[in-house]
């Protein structure tokens, strides 16, 4: 997506989105870990775990973005 499809020309809200879907998807990935568990393939169960915590690293990196954005200049309407 480009530059401003979104109607929003904001990094906190941009991080703030990044955020979002990363532990929706996280929630996600949790029922498709149990699903693999349950059909005994633990080799795409521990895919699911991985592709789980990648996200978790991601949201995680966003939350850090935000805490040292907030307050600041760079912060943009989503944070003021």
């Amino acid at each position: 997506m480009a530059t401003g499809e979104t109607g929003f020309d904001d990094v906190s809200f941009d991080l703030i989105s990044v955020q979002y879907h990363s532990l929706k998807a996280g929630h996600d990935y949790g029922q498709y870990v149990r699903d693999a568990d349950n059909a005994g393939r633990k080799d795409i169960a521990d895919f699911f775990r991985s592709v789980m915590d990648e996200d978790s690293q991601r949201a995680q990196k966003c939350h850090d973005f935000l805490k040292e954005l907030s307050g600041s200049d760079e912060s943009g309407s989503a944070l003021s």
